[in-house]
This record gives structure tokens, C-alpha cells and sequence, in this order.
């Protein structure tokens, strides 16, 4: 169902709209806390390692699809509050377009260079095998991340949250049982874990797909819809190109801090790969409401309804900190426990590594979520210079303060302490662009 975000109580808008996104994001971090779950329990640390080690690299393809979500999601938003619905559909059509030719490129690079990626993060030679299959295994199935993500980004821009957390909470409970059925059942190993996400992310991603479409059918237009629109095209590069290449440099800073833990052994890889999926939850969860927030932004200034930007960014830090607190009192008194989930042993190296890391990163939770909103409404407008310059100042603080930290006494720890450094720098300078270039340009009337 579309819904027009440009009216009504922005409190009330906001949360009917981004609970579901909310919702949908836990489902979807479900795969890789399957993966990393039945590797874990059912083959044992190296696999719980190696699905890890694996898993750095497909950020980088997540990251590039996330883009493609983001430029669909804010352009169509704009186009749907203008009511120009012609050149939503090209716009759509020419996005979809453009992702595939991505898509298809990277897919050749994964393919031809797992190892070498592999490699470049001094991935220990006996964990070498699993990683590559499970890399490669993902990589086949990356036409399904790329269209599914395109998918969401249209949904969101009609308002409609709902829709996708059907698919995600269908597929996320398939993949969960597919994936004990492979390794447990099947005896399948690694090899399982990647095929069970193969399969239930194809699912996904063909419904969404077959409702998008059916969905623009919909919508009546005046004209003759293009299939193309090398104008469109380049108002949807505008914001996924910068959106993607923020979310593939924070990949690569992620993937030299993972060089680094990878170092101190496989029982720091084992712990780290536990911790990091339940801090992605968390932050995963926080960037897909930021999402939400950035299509409210979008359709009110397609609407030119810019007062109600300001009351959107309150909202959505009401949200964010309301989903905050929980979680990190949960986080904080709970890590051994959640950490133990992924592990095969109660005790032991891996265990301390991961609960170390939440007891550190966890308090800081609500900054960075105030952090992630201002970015959604810079996202929104299109201010994405902005954006783009308090993330790149957050990753490169983190990896140089991790790289250094990792070589001081503190050793690991020094490396999560990298993280609420990086954070705090990094939301004084959103706030301040929030502050600066959104509420004090429209209470101006700067934007027309």
C-alpha cells in the first residue's frame, strides 16, 4: 500500500512507517546470525571463522547494493511527493538498469579474485578453503541482494514499510531452517550455510521484484513512460555513486581492521565475527530507520513541504533512542551469554574477545543512532557531500586509531576502542551540518 509521508502528525508518520523497517532489518540480519549460528554450533570455530572472514568481503557487495536502494529510494520519493508519476517509472526502470550492469561487473570481479581479496586480509591458510567457497557461493547470488535491495528502496519511497518486512520475515525464518537442514541434516558444511542464503535471499528477491512491478502497473500516468532517461539516470547516480562508495569505504576500512584482528588468531577472528554480527544488528537497524527518515525528507521536499523536516529529525531520534535502550542494557549485561550463541565452547579466548568488544562499543549506541538520523535527512535532501564527509572522518579515525591501538599494550582492546572515538567525532560533525545546512537554510527559505 503507497502512503503519502507528506501529511499528518510527522511523530505518527514516522513510526507507523519505520517500525516495520525496523522489523524488516532484524529478519534480514537473521541470515548472517543463521550462518554465523549454525557454523558455530553445528561445524565449530574455524567454520564460525571462516563464515566470518567471508562475510567481510560481502559487505563490500552490500555496500554497493545499499547505494543502488538509497539513489532509487530518495529520487523515486521525490518524484512520488511531486506526483510526477511518468518519470517515476523511468526513473525506477532506468535504476533497475543500471544495478544490473553493476552487478554483473562485480560479479566477474568476485569470481576471478576471491582469493587475492581473501588474501589481502591475511586469512589464515587453513580457514583459506571455507572462506572462498562461502565467498564464492554469496557472490553467485548476488543478482538477488542487488534487485532485492532496488526493491525495498521503491517500497520506501511510497511510503510503504510493510510490504518488504512480509518477504524478510518469510525468507529469514526459511533460511534459519534451511540452514540447520544443510549442515545438520545434509552434512553439507560451509558450503550448507551459503547455499541456504542463496536460495531463500532468491525467493525474496523474485516476489519483491514481481510486486514492484505490479505495483507501478498501478499508477496511471498522463504520457508515454521511457524505459530510459540518461537525466533520471544521473539524478539517481547523484545519490547512490556517493552513497555507495561511503558504504564501500567503510567496507574496506572494515575489512583492514578485520587484517588486523585476523593476527591475533583464529579464536580473536571466532569472537570478533560473534560480536560484529550483533553490533551490526544494531547498527544495521539504525541506518535502515535512517533510511525511512531519509524517504520522509525526500517526498516532503518533493512536496516543498520543507517546516516539516525539522519535526521529521526529532522523530526519528525519538525512535532510534527508544530501540537504543533496550538493546544496550541487553548488550551490556547479557554479552557472555549472546556471545556464546555462536560458539561451540562456553569458556575460552573467543568468549572474552566478544564480550570485551560489546562491554566498550555498546554505551555508545546512542550517539551514533542520533549520529545515523542526521544523516538520513542530509541523505534526503541530497546534501550528500555532507553526509559523506562525517562518515569518511568516522572510518578513517577508526581504522588509524585500530591499526595503531592494535600495536600498542592494549592489543585487541585497543582495537575496539577505536570504535566510540570515531563516533563521537563523527556525530559532532553530522549534528553540526544538520544544524547548519537543513534547519538553518529552511528556516531562511533557501529551499524552494
Amino acid at each position: 500500500m503507497n502512503k503519502d509521508l507528506t501529511s499528518g502528525s510527522p511523530d505518527k508518520v514516522l513510526f507507523k512507517f519505520c517500525l516495520p523497517l525496523f522489523a524488516s532489518v532484524i529478519f534480514q540480519q537473521l541470515y548472517n546470525i543463521a550462518d554465523s549460528f549454525v557454523a558455530g554450533k553445528f561445524i565449530g570455530n574455524d567454520a564460525l571463522a571462516a563464515v566470518g572472514n567471508g562475510y567481510e568481503i560481502t559487505l563490500i557487495y552490500i555496500a554497493v547494493a545499499f547505494g543502488c536502494n538509497i539513489g532509487c529510494s530518495v529520487t523515486s520519493a521525490k518524484l512520488f511527493g511531486a506526483k510526477r508519476y511518468s518519470d517515476l517509472k523511468t526513473s525506477v526502470y532506468s535504476a533497475l538498469i543500471a544495478s544490473g550492469a553493476v552487478c554483473a561487473v562485480m560479479m566477474i570481479i568476485g569470481t576471478a579474485f576471491s582469493t587475492g581479496l581473501l588474501s589481502l586480509i591475511r586469512t589464515p591458510a587453513e580457514l583459506m578453503y571455507d572462506s572462498r567457497l562461502y565467498l564464492n557461493i554469496y557472490t553467485l547470488g548476488l543478482p538477488f541482494v542487488f534487485f532485492y535491495n532496488i526493491s525495498t528502496g521503491i517500497f520506501s519511497a511510497f511510503g510503504d514499510s510493510k510490504t518488504p518486512f512480509y518477504f524478510l520475515m518469510c525468507s529469514s525464518v526459511s533460511n534459519i531452517l534451511v540452514d540447520i537442514l544443510f549442515v545438520a541434516v545434509f552434512d553439507m558444511g560451509v558450503a550448507g550455510v551459503a547455499w541456504a542464503t542463496f536460495i531463500c535471499q532468491g525467493i525474496s528477491a523474485v516476489l519483491a521484484v514481481t510486486v514492484v512491478f505490479k505495483r507501478l502497473s498501478s499508477i496511471k500516468t498522463d504520457s508515454k513512460v521511457k524505459i530510459f532517461s540518461a537525466r533520471l539516470l544521473g539524478e539517481f547516480a547523484a545519490v547512490a555513486v556517493p552513497s555507495a562508495l561511503q558504504q564501500s569505504f567503510v567496507s574496506v576500512g572494515n575489512i583492514i581492521i578485520q587484517s588486523a584482528i585476523n593476527g591475533f588468531g583464529k579464536e580473536a577472528m571466532a569472537g570478533y565475527s560473534a560480536a560484529i554480527k550483533l553490533n551490526n544488528v544494531v547498527i544495521t537497524s539504525i541506518t535502515t530507520l535512517s533510511n525511512g527518515i531519509s524517504s520522509f525528507t525526500a517526498q516532503n521536499m518533493g512536496a516543498k513541504k520543507h517546516e516539516r523536516i525539522p519535526l521529521g529529525f526529532k522523530s526519528g531520534v525519538k525512535l532510534v533512542l527508544l530501540i537504543c535502550l533496550p538493546i544496550t542494557i541487553l548488550y551490556f549485561a547479557a554479552a557472555d551469554k549472546l556471545v556464546y550463541i555462536f560458539l561451540d565452547s562456553p569458556t575460552g579466548a573467543a568468549v572474552d574477545i566478544g564480550v570485551m568488544f560489546l562491554h566498550i562499543v555498546s554505551p555508545f549506541y546512542f550517539l551514533i543512532a542520533t549520529k545515523i538520523t542526521a544523516d538520513g535527512i542530509l541523505r534526503g535532501m541530497g546534501l550528500m557531500s555532507r553526509f559523506m564527509a562525517a562518515t569518511f572522518i568516522d572510518l578513517v579515525i577508526r581504522v588509524i586509531l585500530a591499526l595503531v591501538f592494535s600495536k600498542t599494550a592494549l592489543g585487541i582492546t585497543g582495537i575496539w576502542c577505536a570504535w566510540p572515538i570515531g563516533w563521537v567525532i563523527a556525530a559532532v560533525i553530522s549534528l553540526y551540518f544538520y544544524k547548519h545546512d537543513c534547519v538553518g537554510k529552511i528556516k531562511k527559505g533557501l529551499y524552494q
